[in-house]
């Protein structure tokens, strides 16, 4: 089976704007897309947003809800007392911008742990009950991530998200190969779960980069989650080593498909 690429475009040619970088994708030969949250007070408005993605013809299949203050270290809201108005008002956004431009997936970033807050686990759960709920209004997908480099970030192998998945129906996997062999999982499991994956991103270990510059048998690993039913796009997020226009030399000359 072909394999589908979506560049992740929060991480990808951020030598560019990034109302830019949708029609940089194109220009690689992609036709489909994803983003982390892209709002910030200085970001693009919605429209400018939806323009952006239809003017450069690429499909925006994957968008992450708001996450809090990510450079900061924030990794989420779901599970953060007091910001669920911010984070539901996400959820509305990112569902509104999915039924313009047919996105079938939203990563809802679980949160770190804050000291003193009691009952983190059982607001995630009505938060991401509530995500699943408004994304299945347009027959999409919530999923949820286990992530590396984050001490107070609870989901740090699949069982662990398997753990808030079997208390929300509804929730999928995002399978990060690159933050799960960072945390010591084990990839060769996942073909076992391909029916609870709703997505998959790659990135080499170790450092983040592109396919071939670490350890890791990303290819093998792919194939093997896509030959076990996985049918969805395999998201492109990593940092490239050199530049933009070089980050996807790995793909050549036995690529398989970007759309």
């Amino acid at each position: 089976m072909a394999i589908s690429y979506a560049v992740n475009c929060s991480i990808l040619f951020t030598e560019l704007p990034l109302l830019r970088r949708p029609a940089a994708a194109a220009a690689a030969g992609f036709d489909a897309v994803e983003f982390w949250w892209p709002f910030t007070p200085t970001g693009p408005d919605v429209d400018a947003f939806v323009t952006a993605i239809e003017d450069a013809g690429v499909r925006l299949t994957g968008l992450n809800f708001a996450a809090g203050d990510m450079p900061a270290g924030d990794r989420g809201l779901v599970s953060w007392p007091g910001r669920e108005s911010e984070f539901r008002d996400s959820v509305a956004v990112a569902v509104g911008i999915g039924e313009r431009l047919g996105t079938a997936v939203f990563n809802a970033l679980h949160g770190n742990r804050i000291d003193g807050a009691a009952g983190q686990d059982e607001l995630a759960s009505e938060n991401l009950a509530f995500a699943v709920g408004e994304a299945a209004r347009i027959g999409a997908t919530v999923v949820l991530e286990p992530l590396s480099g984050a001490d107070r970030y609870p989901l740090r192998t699949a069982a662990d998200a398997f753990a808030v998945i079997d208390r929300v129906p509804g929730l999928a996997l995002l399978a990060d190969l690159y933050h799960l062999a960072v945390n010591g999982d084990d990839l060769d499991a996942l073909p076992a779960h391909a029916a609870r994956i709703g997505h998959v991103q790659i990135a080499d270990a170790p450092g983040r980069h592109e396919p071939g510059t670490g350890s890791l048998d990303l290819r093998r690993h792919v194939a093997a989650i896509t030959d076990a039913g996985y049918t969805g796009h395999v998201g492109l997020e990593y940092t490239p080593t050199t530049t933009s226009a070089a980050a996807f030399d790995w793909l050549a000359p036995n690529r398989e498909s970007s759309s």
